[in-house]
């Protein structure tokens, strides 16, 4: 047999193709090799985490939220169970006909759909949505029967700001609210937290100055979920770290008696401690139901709260801007002495005071006869201020009541404080362009004109006439998380303690000797006296029609058109410890509508004597050993 050479030559080339195939087969049996060994041995804790992490996941948990309680340990806000709602928007293949079978168990109104569609809208499908909350035990449970055909919706148990003293701690606690997209983009950092489902912030007050604090640290829970995300069972839990407790200077027993005392008033009140600053009690009224705000207005409650003509969402006592009236003859009477006048000085009241050809009028059209300085603040005589503030000038005036706190704010712990008007001839040619009148000296030296002051701003100017010329600051807050905040050291101001003995006992003739303007408002109790200042602050003059018309007194006016009622007091007068303002807006008179009130409160306040009683337990050694000093 013959052998063929071309034969041999495909044996070559098969032989090769083989070896060529073969080999490839090696390689990426080798290449398959490495890689199974590379992920099965060398990223097995990786990949053995990834499955892990598809089992289990990680969903964050809200802290509690820090307690606000007053100086005795009263809870003003804490925390309770909120039952709700929230719906996945992933997990809801319909969402209108899941709300349509939800709205079958509890309400859901248009406007709350509306809402609803736009909060899912704005987050992440993945992210849940709160739908209702504030649910009764049996819409929870009905909701929780019937969840098999609610796709994408889950109960779930939260928790909700309560504030036990609804409308008496409005403005002072404040409240908290959803998070808004205006808060997201205002924030220096979007924390995950607020993404969470019912998380709430501070929106006003104390919940809003000391939010970061009050909020805590968030904590986690580890559950183990199915393919469809289904949670089958809870393996760990960590509640995070709650917020700090903040302890206020206030009395909550002194804040309910003035808010009750009050309540058919459209009106503020301040008392606080003459020496420390410390504030007892901050009213205004009427006010809001913080709750309400918490869960949400409807448009209802929200157009009955702008529409009333108390203005029950303004801060009264810190933003309300009133001019002082006869209160400020006290700071008149200081500029007076220090520039030399002499407080035994009389002068004849007939009446009526003139100024060139313009006549300026005392309150009692039949004058006072003659009136020194102690006559002139008992009695409240206008001509005799009339007379000192065109001796002294406004620049006398205008230091005076800057140095006893007017024209300022104290950067209180809440926010919205109004730094109110003190005129001077700078601020008149700056505002309108003209130069300061003579007569415009006249009316701003018995607190009328451009003054303007809120009623913090004479509680303080009350509180320094007191305590000897102390330059003292309002504050509210008495210690965060278990620690004592330093009470600042009041600088003095340079007046002579005896100026202020002679204001201060003009004060006592207002309040205690027959005559004076607030004599039947008095505190009769022994060593439980006050001294005060009674004004009325002129909202409008009494045209000439109307006067032809029958009207003669402020009373007959429209509520709107009527004087506010002011009166500033200390107590007790033997060794003050507490200064108090009070505003009743269109009140009328200071002696007959704002004097009883500020009486009856004052009363209470010493009976009560929250400065000498113990405060908070946690907090009673530091607090006593500062007390002590």
């Amino acid at each position: 047999m013959k052998f063929d050479s071309r034969d041999n030559s495909r044996y070559k080339t098969f032989t090769r193709r083989a070896a060529i195939l073969g080999a490839g087969q090696a390689a990426a049996f080798a290449l398959l090799a490495g890689r199974m060994y590379y992920l099965q041995i060398l990223k097995s804790d990786e990949y053995r985490m990834m499955a892990e992490e598809n089992r289990i996941n990680v969903r964050l948990l809200a802290p509690l939220r820090g307690r606000i309680v007053d100086r005795f340990g009263t809870v003003l806000a804490s925390n309770r169970q909120n039952y709700r709602a929230v719906l996945i928007p992933e997990q809801t293949p319909d969402l209108e006909d899941t709300l349509d079978k939800l709205a079958r168990i509890v309400s859901i109104t248009p406007y709350d759909r509306k809402k609803i569609m736009r909060d899912i809208a704005r987050s992440p499908r993945f992210m849940p949505v709160t739908v209702v909350e504030g649910l009764t035990w049996e819409q929870f449970a009905q909701i929780n029967i019937n969840e098999p055909d609610l796709p994408g919706i889950q109960p779930d148990v939260g928790e909700t700001r309560h504030y036990p003293f609804t409308t008496h701690l409005a403005h002072v606690v404040g409240y908290v609210g959803a998070v808004s997209e205006k808060d997201l983009s205002a924030a220096e950092e979007v924390q995950p937290l607020m993404r969470l489902p019912g998380f709430r912030i501070g929106k006003s007050g104390i919940e809003k100055t000391y939010d970061p604090k009050l909020r805590g640290t968030a904590g986690a829970s580890h559950v183990e979920v199915n393919a469809y995300g289904r949670v089958i069972r809870e393996l760990s839990k960590d509640p995070g770290k709650p917020g700090e407790e903040i302890v206020l200077t206030l009395d909550m027993g002194i804040q309910e008696f003035a808010c009750e005392r009050l309540k058919e008033e459209s009106a503020s009140a301040v008392v606080m401690d003459i020496h420390t600053g410390e504030v007892l009690s901050f009213v205004s009224t009427p006010a809001f139901d913080p709750n309400d705000f918490n869960m949400g207005l409807s448009q209802d409650q929200w157009k009955a709260l702008v529409d009333n003509p108390y203005k029950p969402l303004t801060d009264k006592a810190l933003a309300g801007l009133y001019p002082p009236g006869s209160t400020f003859k006290t700071v008149t009477a200081l500029a007076a002495l220090r520039a030399g006048i002499d407080p035994n000085r009389t002068i004849h009241c007939s009446g009526q005071y003139a100024l060139g050809d313009h006549f300026f009028h005392c309150w009692r059209k039949e004058g006072h006869g003659s009136m020194n300085m102690h006559d002139a603040i008992k009695h409240s005589c206008d001509i005799y201020f009339y007379d000192v503030a065109r001796r002294i000038g406004i620049d006398a005036i205008e230091k005076m009541a800057r140095e006893f706190g007017l024209g300022q704010t104290f950067d209180l712990e809440i926010p919205g404080e109004k730094q109110g008007i003190v005129p001077s001839r700078a601020w008149k040619r700056a505002v309108t362009g003209v130069s300061w009148q003579q007569g415009e000296t006249l009316i701003t030296g018995i607190g009328q004109g451009f003054l303007l002051t809120t009623p913090l701003q004479l509680a303080v100017m009350t509180a320094r006439l007191a305590n000897g010329g102390y330059a003292v600051k309002p504050r509210l807050t008495r210690a965060i998380g278990g620690e004592l905040l330093p009470v600042p050291q009041a600088p003095k101001i340079d007046v002579d303690p005896e100026w202020l003995k002679i204001v201060q006992g003009g004060m006592n003739g207002v309040s205690n000797e027959p005559g004076g303007t607030a004599f039947r408002a008095r505190i009769t109790e022994a060593g439980m006296e006050l001294a005060g200042k009674t004004g009325s602050a002129q909202v409008r003059r009494i045209s000439m029609a109307e006067r032809l018309a029958g009207v003669r007194k402020n009373e007959a006016l429209a509520w709107h058109l009527r004087d506010h009622a002011l009166f500033i007091c200390f107590a007790p007068v033997a060794e003050p410890r507490y200064a108090m303002s009070l505003v009743i807006e269109h009140g009328g008179s200071g002696s007959g509508a704002a004097a009883p009130a500020a009486r009856d409160i004052m009363r209470e306040v010493q009976l009560r004597n929250p400065v000498s009683r113990q405060a908070y337990a946690p907090l009673r050694g530091a607090l006593n050993a500062v007390e002590e000093g």
